[in-house]
């Protein structure tokens, strides 16, 4: 069982944000605090579980020599290639439990506390802060998402085919 009656308090508390309307093909994103993510899984995982029920499956678009994607570049307008012109692309992790389903948008864990902050709100859905609605920040966090709105019909796809 993964649903832990009584869940351990994390010693950072879990950045995860989701939609209210999870029909999208982005239903939220979750920050790590570390790029060592698999040590944060138990917690997000606990996090989840009143939304989704025992988690059963998780898969993720990424393998472990892909370097991540560096959002702040996204703001100055560039995207860094891999070796053979591939382009780095929005981490995703697709996890499945007995309730429901979640797509989620893995935010860099080097990705800037504003930045980071303001691509959670806008993949779980929420408006910007008062203060952000016209910020070039904001735009940059739109952005994300919408490459990794991108990047999940595309994973989608290639997993159907």
């Amino acid at each position: 069982m993964n649903g832990i009656p009584r869940a351990r308090r994390a010693s950072r508390p879990i950045r995860v944000s989701l939609a209210t309307d999870r029909s999208g093909v982005i239903d939220g994103a979750w920050w790590p605090h570390s790029s060592a993510i698999a040590a944060e899984l138990p917690d997000l995982i606990g996090a989840l579980h009143p939304a989704l029920g025992e988690v059963e499956t998780m898969q993720i678009n990424w393998s472990p020599t892909e370097g991540q994607l560096d959002l702040e570049t996204i703001a100055v307008g560039s995207r860094k290639a891999l070796p053979g012109g591939h382009y780095r692309r929005p981490r995703l992790m697709s996890i499945v439990g007995r309730e429901a389903a979640v797509k989620l948008l893995v935010v860099p864990s080097m990705t800037s506390q504003a930045l980071g902050s303001m691509v959670m709100r806008a993949a779980a859905g929420l408006p910007p802060r008062i203060d952000a609605a016209n910020n070039r920040m904001y735009e940059t966090a739109c952005l994300v998402v919408g490459l990794a709105r991108t990047e999940s019909v595309n994973w989608r796809e290639a997993a159907s085919s």
